[in-house]
């Protein structure tokens, strides 16, 4: 038996798909997917789902969708949403699942380590870069309005973070200059949102001059006719979200996982602007291993490079002590109950005054 819903906890919707006509006839059934996740990859999401029920294990799928902040959404699941697979912005959001029984702890052990997307963090820019924005020091200077999500409900804020504080500890910095720096970047939030997707609306609508961003978020706002101009630092950050299967649904939320990791799968995921995972090294791109060519990729700012090379890619796993945030998440984003000390980026938030704008 699946999970209950948790009445009023996120907004439902379903996917367009073949099968969603017969949508009541179809609850409850093996071939329904709940799908929970956090807002960014719903684009991407819904594209690999029309692939998913061309094929003979996706046949009469039907989907239920829910998409909102990473951290709210876990939480949702943990007290009770109803969830076949979880797509979420950071591993952590996931741990919350077996730490309930929810998911099985070995949902990571598999080539991909249960990452199903990637991305970078890019610093999105007004048209014509006013500020002159060329990398995360520009960021800090007096009179440079930043957007960006709250970590405390948002995965996508925390590698936005995570980002920042190794642009200075990863180019030899001390971990005293880091926090100083997330000090005053912080106090130069003029938008501090819910989620990653939220973000962009803001900033979308006019609010700041920079916006720190998933490098697909960009690329999908220009798809969608809403573009802006970006820079990728230097040194930024590979963001690596995860996807897994919860133990008691049905064997086709299996099947729709292989998918999302099949050519095809990571195909849509690069067309909506991601990095695929299918890929040699970090932040890289294989074309033949997703069937595509450069050009294929519409609205990044370079037609035949849409995903260039990072001088100095960070990852979680290589950069800040393993996958599974251990190393950093107390130390940037702990929230000072249960006996924790605040998080330094918990901390320089509430220094800000912006923790509740």
């Amino acid at each position: 038996m699946r999970r209950g819903l948790v009445a009023g906890a996120v907004a439902l919707g379903m996917l367009g798909l073949s099968a969603c006509g017969g949508s009541d006839a179809a609850e409850g059934d093996d071939k329904t997917i709940s799908i929970v996740g956090f807002a960014v990859p719903e684009a991407a999401n819904k594209n690999i789902a029309d692939e998913f029920v061309k094929t003979d294990e996706g046949k009469g799928a039907s989907f239920k969708t829910s998409y909102g902040a990473s951290g709210d959404q876990s939480r949702a699941v943990a007290d009770g949403l109803d969830a076949d697979y979880v797509h979420f912005s950071v591993s952590t959001d996931v741990q919350r699942l077996v730490d309930a029984e929810l998911v099985d702890p070995s949902w990571n052990q598999g080539e991909n380590k249960g990452i199903v997307s990637t991305s970078v963090v890019v610093l999105g820019v007004r048209d014509g870069n006013p500020k002159d924005i060329q990398g995360w020091d520009d960021l800090v200077e007096p009179g440079v309005g930043i957007v960006t999500a709250n970590p405390a409900s948002s995965g996508a804020a925390r590698w936005n973070a995570l980002a920042a504080w190794g642009h200075i500890t990863e180019n030899g910095g001390s971990e005293e200059e880091a926090t100083e720096f997330t000090e005053k970047l912080f106090a130069n939030v003029v938008s501090l949102t819910n989620s990653g997707r939220d973000a962009t609306t803001s900033f979308l609508q006019g609010n700041g001059d920079v916006l720190l961003a998933y490098e697909n978020e960009a690329i999908l706002a220009a798809q969608n006719g809403e573009g802006f101009e970006y820079v990728i630092p230097e040194t930024t950050l590979l963001i690596e979200n995860p996807g897994a299967v919860l133990e008691d649904s049905a064997p086709v939320a299996q099947d729709w996982l292989d998918f999302v990791l099949s050519k095809e799968g990571q195909k849509q995921f690069a067309l909506t602007g991601f990095r695929p995972v299918n890929t040699a090294a970090p932040g890289t791109v294989d074309w033949d291993a997703v069937g595509l060519e450069p050009t294929d990729i519409k609205g990044a700012p370079v037609a035949d490079d849409p995903f260039p090379e990072v001088p100095n890619l960070l990852t979680l796993e290589q950069d800040f002590g393993g996958g599974d945030w251990s190393g950093v998440a107390d130390k940037l984003f702990g929230t000072g109950e249960d006996g924790q000390s605040l998080g330094i980026v918990t901390d320089a938030i509430a220094k800000s005054g912006k923790a509740s704008s």
